[in-house]
């Protein structure tokens, strides 16, 4: 049976960090699958940059589905979780169960990949206490106040947190996260 892969998003979630994980893991014969808040065909969105504005612009993504909800998440059947940036996170922070989840994960050893806004999912459960770790560097602020180290690299490793800037940090990402397999 091959090792799989937990990837956690949800309505906001960024189209193409949830697809170039499915993509990439898959094409690397692992399972990979999809938890969010109900198992449905979901919203992804895409984040970009464009002349003139101060901040990102967002639209419509190609969607992916949902293979499971939290409460269905079984964390020993995994060897690692992905959290997906996006404005996902800023909802999914909330739920207890995610949280839950990723602390399992923390606890147990086992790897965490989080790119973009993941990191306000790992700040939230209180597991960026004095750990190297990088993402979209407008929640920087918010990583650090949780006590996390912002290094502004494209993707850092410290311990078994695997954290990434954006979508355009997938090359050093996947490279990071490929080498520690």
């Amino acid at each position: 049976m091959s090792e799989k892969i937990l990837i956690i998003t949800g309505d906001g979630g960024e189209s193409y960090e949830v697809l170039y994980a499915l993509h990439r893991f898959r094409e690397a014969n692992f399972v990979t699958e999809i938890a969010a808040p109900r198992k449905r065909a979901l919203n992804l969105v895409l984040h970009d940059f464009a002349l003139g504005w101060d901040t990102y612009i967002e639209r419509p993504g190609y969607g992916a589905d949902s293979d499971l909800t939290f409460p269905e998440v079984v964390v020993d059947d995994y060897f690692a979780v992905m959290l997906i940036g996006g404005r996902a996170p800023e909802y999914l922070r909330n739920d207890p169960k995610v949280l839950e989840i990723v602390k399992e994960f923390h606890a147990k050893g086992k790897w965490i990949y989080s790119i973009c806004h993941g990191i306000q999912i790992l700040a939230t459960a209180g597991l960026l206490n004095e750990s190297n770790i990088t993402c979209y560097e407008h929640c920087r602020p918010e990583a650090e106040a949780a006590g996390g180290k912002w290094i502004k690299e494209e993707a850092t490793i410290d311990g078994k947190i695997i954290s990434a800037q954006t979508w355009l940090s997938h090359p050093d990402f996947y490279r990071l996260i490929f080498q520690n397999i």
